[in-house]
């Protein structure tokens, strides 16, 4: 059970650099003064952002937001120990 117990923390370690790294590598959200006027979602980039790399790591991050929730719960089960 110990053996199993390090696997999955060395998991949630990983998880939790893989967060950091994703989160790090996002553009911010505002869009400043030029974007309330021109407005950004008229625009090539705002309608298809899904599909960018943005759109890729914003798919990422939510996945291992929820891996690191469901591993959170399952490290602090007591498991018998």
């Amino acid at each position: 059970m110990e053996i199993l117990r390090a696997i999955v923390t060395v998991l949630y370690v990983l998880i939790c650099l893989g967060l950091v790294v994703v989160v790090l590598m996002q553009e911010g959200k505002s869009a400043g003064l030029s974007g309330s006027i021109n407005g950004v979602a008229d625009t090539y980039w705002g309608k298809n952002k899904g599909r960018s790399m943005e759109g890729a790591l914003v798919k990422i991050t939510k996945l291992l937001g929820a891996l690191f929730i469901v591993i959170s719960i399952v490290l602090n089960m007591n498991w018998g120990l």
